[in-house]
């Protein structure tokens, strides 16, 4: 049975919980380095980590983080409990190790003689460089020497906030370090930025680009500094641990894990595909009035309507694909200018959802041969994810091909993915040429499946 986990923010004597779920009181070594024999004897591994969007968060009542994750599996290597206790900082988490409240630093701490001449790096990642965060634009800088005069938000004796300092010494001028408060984290900040609350922070490059992924309005291209090992902490006297965690990380399994876990938090991290998403209790998302209040100018159940803005934007309302595509229900600019959005309210929740709409009813225009109103919605669906034209070169080659071209599945489906190989997008009856349709018969499926999950979840 997995072990569920404490949240400890700063008390050291705690319940933590078996494998078998009875619970247990171990008191921790206050103020007492212990090696590995110490940690076996306690039957806990006592971890300090932060949060953030891949080392440790709640999502979903769930705990969840890359190293939260690793840090449980190492627990479970040793065959001991383990037992988290959350920093408000990395100087509080230093100092939890150094006077030996915690065994292990669960978070990605970057290398520097400082923390080499006091503990010992473990669990080595990729190394990475700080990187300067700003909104995208004509006005983005390009130099570190254009920070002059600027105003930038660090946390207090972060490696950003030393690195700030470094700079203003290099380059001999005047940059506005701002020390932002405890309760913000880097996660936080760089928020801040795509929110236009602040115009600059520092980032390692790895988050930069995670945070840039989900939206296209961040700018993290200027270097800041230069490439860094990272890793985890242990003390460097508890040789025996350092031991252990090098034999468990070059077991077969934990490479497995560590790339399943790599493509789970840096491809479609959870942390931040819902991070300034709150969604009513008992709702499907926070926009289900205008779902309801717009799905009957189509005839649709609402809940599709909302499946579609699931898929297209997880209810981010500022996303902008790498296309172009804007707002909550991801259309293109083109499409969004004829349906009365422009570049000042595109990003409107409801504005949004009444292009869309209207969308979806030129398309069922476009689609009204198919006359079954099931098999119509697959073809729209087909169609707001990848266009029309494709959509119908896909009929055509269906009907040339003696299949059902007005049925989505195993027949015009079929034909869509089959437009990536000559002998089909070089037919006469295809008029747009190669398409990629793998992307597109995948959106169908996923959508209707989440509509599914929307109808059993909700009964009105």
């Amino acid at each position: 049975m997995k072990r569920r986990l404490p949240i400890i923010p700063l008390v050291f004597s705690v319940f933590v919980f078996t494998g078998c779920g009875h619970k247990k009181m171990v008191e921790s070594s206050v103020g007492n380095i212990v090696d590995l024999k110490g940690i076996v004897d306690s039957d806990t591994l006592r971890v300090a980590t932060m949060t953030g969007s891949t080392s440790y968060f709640m999502y979903r009542d769930e705990l969840m983080g890359f190293d939260y994750e690793m840090a449980e599996n190492l627990a479970d290597y040793l065959h001991v409990n383990i037992k988290i206790s959350v920093a408000r900082s990395e100087k509080e988490m230093l100092e939890w190790l150094e006077n030996g409240k915690v065994d292990l630093l669960a978070y990605n701490m970057v290398e520097t003689k400082e923390l080499k001449n006091k503990f010992s790096f473990v669990f080595p990642q990729p190394d990475t460089y700080q990187v300067l965060v700003q909104s995208i634009g004509a006005n983005a800088l390009s130099d570190v020497t254009q920070l002059e005069g600027k105003d930038v938000y660090v946390k207090a004796n972060s490696p950003f906030h030393k690195r700030l300092t470094a700079l203003n010494e290099e380059i001999g001028g005047t940059i506005n370090v701002i020390l932002a408060p405890d309760s913000l984290n880097n996660d936080d900040l760089i928020d801040m930025v795509a929110e236009n609350k602040i115009s600059y922070t520092l980032a390692y490059n790895n988050l930069a680009q995670l945070h840039r992924s989900y939206n296209r309005k961040l700018d993290c291209h200027m270097p800041v500094g230069f490439n860094q090992r990272n890793g985890w902490l242990i003390n460097t006297g508890c040789v025996n641990l350092r031991k252990a965690i090098e034999k468990w990380q070059q077991l077969p399994e934990t490479d497995l894990m560590v790339s399943n876990l790599r493509g789970k938090y840096l491809d479609k991290n959870p942390f931040l595909s819902l991070r300034r998403i709150e969604i009513p209790k008992g709702s499907i998302s926070p926009f289900d009035r205008l779902f309801k209040k717009y799905a009957p100018v189509i005839n649709w159940d609402w809940r599709l309507l909302a499946a579609v803005a699931f898929h297209e934007s997880r209810f981010n309302t500022t996303e902008v694909s790498w296309a172009g595509a804007a707002g909550l229900m991801q259309l293109m600019p083109h499409t969004a200018s004829n349906f009365g959005l422009n570049k000042n309210n595109c990003f409107d929740p409801e504005m949004n959802i009444e292009a869309s709409v209207q969308y979806i009813k030129s398309l069922n225009l476009s689609f009204s041969q198919v006359s079954n109103k099931e098999e119509r919605i697959r073809f729209i669906l087909a169609a707001y994810n990848s266009g029309p034209a494709h959509i119908l070169d896909a009929m055509a080659l269906t009907k040339k091909y003696g299949k059902k071209q007005h049925t989505w599945f195993n027949h015009v489906e079929y034909f869509l993915l089959k437009m990536s190989e000559s002998q089909f997008y070089q037919d006469p009856v295809v008029k747009y040429g190669y398409f990629r349709g793998k992307e597109t018969a995948k959106y169908v499926h996923n959508t209707l499946e989440t509509y599914e999950k929307y109808r059993k979840k909700t009964n009105n």
